[in-house]
Order: C-alpha cells, then structure tokens, then sequence
C-alpha cells in the first residue's frame, strides 16, 4: 500500500537536500526527536482514542490533527504523530473491511478497503510533498510506524487478537 505512495512520491518530489559539505547531505529540518518513542507514543494515543470514541471519534480528530499540526513550516513531532495515526487507522481499517464481503460493505454504508487505502495515500503523500520529505524518507517513516506504533495499536485495541497474523493488505 505504502509502496504505491513511495512509487509515486518518486515520480513527483524534488531533491529536498541541501548540500552541507561534499561528504554528507542532511535536510535542513531533518528529525531530531526520539522518532521511535514519538511513534509508540501517537499510537498509544490513538488507542486510547478509539476505545472512547471508535472510529469516527478517531476521523475527527486526525481532521483536527492535520489542521493544526500542518501549518507548521517545518516537519515536527506533531506532524509526524498525525501521519503515524492515520497511517496505523487507515491500515487498520483498510484490513478488517478487506475481510468483509463487498456486499456487506455496501449494505452497511462501509468504504472499500481501497477508497480507505487511496485516501490514506493522498494524505501522506501530500504531506510528504509539503514538507519534502524524499521517499526514502517516507520507507524509514512506514518502517518505524510498523515497527512500534501499528502491533502498540492493535494489542491496545484488539487485546484477544494476534497482533503478529495481522499483514496490512491482506484479507
């Protein structure tokens, strides 16, 4: 899923590097932030969301969470806590509805895993571009978010599943 914003991210975003010497190329406003405990952190939020309020509580307030945190000129703990959130809910949901049959979806008024994909996609990718960050950047964002935020998520959320047998994208 991911794969596809990072495919597409290459096709459209500049070199956001700025040359500091000739041995080492850093961006001007490259993470300096624990962004591992950054992740966990927005994740435990996240639950916590979702158990008060489900998912519609969770819509709201990444909505909010964007507003706000995306007038920042630089990327920041705030902005990268909002796309680990969408990131983690939208992967989420995207997997159960897969195991849903469409007509179920339909007669419930559920979106299809792929609009719930496509839309998460549209959202990282121009939050990417906004604040440059190369695809690279974005394989070692979705890396560190399935790595200490989605399995933090799933086990807060869904105590009696196996966190470990849930593969994003599959049914």
């Amino acid at each position: 899923m991911v794969t596809a914003v990072i495919a597409a991210m290459a096709l459209t975003v500049g070199a956001p590097l700025v040359v500091r010497d000739a041995a080492s190329e850093v961006r001007a406003d490259a993470p300096t932030w624990d962004r591992a405990a950054n992740i966990k952190d927005a994740a435990e939020r996240l639950a916590k969301l979702h158990q008060r309020q489900g998912s519609q509580g969770v819509l709201k307030f990444l909505d909010a969470c964007y507003r706000t945190h995306l007038l920042s000129s630089t990327f920041n703990q705030g902005v990268e806590a909002c796309l680990a959130q969408d990131y983690i809910h939208a992967q989420t949901l995207a997997t159960i509805y897969a195991r849903l049959p469409a007509q179920a979806r339909q007669q419930r008024g559920i979106p299809s895993p792929e609009l719930i994909s496509q839309g998460m996609q549209q959202r990282l990718i121009t939050t990417f571009r906004q604040y440059k960050i190369t695809p690279d950047e974005a394989v070692v964002f979705q890396k560190l978010v399935e790595k200490h935020g989605l399995s933090l998520f799933l086990q807060a959320v869904f105590p009696n599943a196996d966190a470990k047998s849930f593969k994003p994208g599959e049914k």
